[in-house]
């Protein structure tokens, strides 16, 4: 599994999450939340959320499911956007990290942010948003 990579200030994007790999990183980063942007049996092999919201829960940790096919949809976004409003340690994946950056990207745009300053940051982080109509 992948590094999480930080993205802004307090929120980190990383692929898919292993509940061992939950619990270490919610210690290590000293995280407060979590959103799992990756829908259940998408990949054989993959931690259900129910399994990973069992880990969060013992962790001490805020859980949200927003999974995404596709593009995020609003429902997606919206629930990224509350989550990142706490400003707390978040950490964000889904299989590569990418629909996690592009709900971010399309969260920060609901509060106003510059589309090419979000992309800007998506591309140091290592995610092309290039495509993603902000």
């Amino acid at each position: 599994m992948s590094e999480p990579v930080v993205l802004v200030s307090n929120v980190w994007i990383t692929g898919q999450m292993s509940p061992q790999r939950l619990a270490e990183l919610a210690v290590r980063l000293g995280l407060k939340r979590v959103v799992n942007h990756r829908p259940d049996h998408e990949e054989a092999g993959q931690a259900t959320s129910a399994e990973l919201a069992a880990v969060a829960a013992e962790a001490g940790l805020v859980y949200v499911a927003a999974p995404v096919s596709g593009l995020p949809s609003a429902e997606a976004v919206e629930a990224t956007a509350l989550v990142l409003s706490h400003g707390e340690p978040t950490l964000m994946f889904c299989r590569s990290g990418m629909r996690s950056t592009a709900a971010w990207a399309m969260a920060e745009r609901l509060n106003g942010a510059d589309p090419e300053d979000l992309r800007a940051t998506a591309r140091q982080a290592g995610y092309d948003l290039s495509r993603l109509p902000l």
